[in-house]
């Protein structure tokens, strides 16, 4: 949804603007709750992945690359990658103990 709002707002978009947009508007919603919802699928994954890959298509002096590329010339990562990291910085925080326990009262037992 709110990659047509952009698509019907915007006639051009540079570079840095649709990393601005995109960071923003787009990201945010296909990350929420990313450490509750875990695509447990492939499907799931990449249909999130598809939807990166759209509006990356947005900008149009990359349109014409490889996916990949568009994705190293907007130093943009995937979103697999992102949720890998994501799960590997809650981890880190759990066995660091950086969590409060009076917030958290359930990773009390996670102390190594």
């Amino acid at each position: 949804m709110m990659l047509s709002i952009i698509k019907r707002n915007f006639t051009y978009i540079s570079r840095k603007c649709f990393i601005i947009l995109y960071k923003s508007l787009i990201r945010s919603h296909l990350e929420y709750a990313n450490s509750i919802w875990y695509p447990k699928r492939k499907m799931d994954l990449e249909k999130s992945e598809r939807v990166q890959k759209m509006a990356t298509k947005l900008t149009p002096e990359i349109s014409k690359k490889p996916y990949r590329e568009w994705l190293q010339v907007l130093n943009l990562p995937t979103l697999k990658y992102r949720l890998y990291r994501g799960n590997t910085i809650e981890v880190f925080k759990i066995i660091k103990g950086i969590y409060d326990p009076t917030c958290v009262t359930h990773l009390d037992l996670v102390k190594l």
